[in-house]
């Protein structure tokens, strides 16, 4: 059955909620839309699905670049006491994950530099590991070393739709940025 102008059909809307639930990463719009019933629109789809699920336990929400369910925010807290938290990233791991998320793409040398401390492997390792960075070609430079950039993984562990959402630097700094 094909919805009316911009009203989703409930076949496209049970098929969205069953793909979004069944995927473990969050899921494109573009991604939805190939499945669809012909006459539904992907975004209308997945609106419809959020405002269904709003104030529910579980929530729709957009990150990095699809959509996922997450436990509502005010719930979070209660369950974390039973649900198994993922291991913190070591102070080295944030800081060197928020220089590649700030400046990215990035190498190796650069990332020591604005750090001012020479990184181990295992730093690295650990992020690949998370699949929070990934190699994103090489510098056209003397030695060509590779740059590095955040993954969607990225995107997702932190909550965020996009890079844009991140924080502007100036608001995280407790100093103002020299002038250049």
């Amino acid at each position: 059955m094909v919805s009316g102008a911009g009203v989703p059909s409930e076949a496209g809307l049970r098929l969205a909620e069953a793909l979004v639930f069944a995927s473990a990463e969050p899921v494109p719009a573009r991604v939805l839309a190939q499945l669809l019933p012909e006459g539904d629109d992907a975004e209308a789809v997945l609106a419809e699905l959020a405002r269904r699920y709003a104030g529910r336990g579980v929530e729709l929400v957009w990150v990095g670049g699809g959509v996922q369910f997450r436990t509502a925010p005010d719930l979070a807290a209660r369950l974390r006491t039973v649900v198994q938290q993922p291991r913190r990233l070591p102070r080295a791991a944030m800081e060197t994950l928020a220089i590649i998320a700030y400046h990215q793409p990035v190498t190796r040398p650069e990332i020591e530099a604005i750090r001012g401390a020479s990184l181990s492997q295992d730093t690295f390792d650990i992020l690949l590991e998370a699949r929070l960075i990934m190699p994103q070609g090489r510098k056209e430079a003397p030695g060509r070393p590779t740059l590095w950039a955040t993954t969607a993984q990225f995107l997702a562990s932190f909550g965020l739709d996009s890079l844009s959402a991140l924080p502007r630097r100036e608001d995280l700094l407790s100093e103002p940025l020299p002038q250049r």
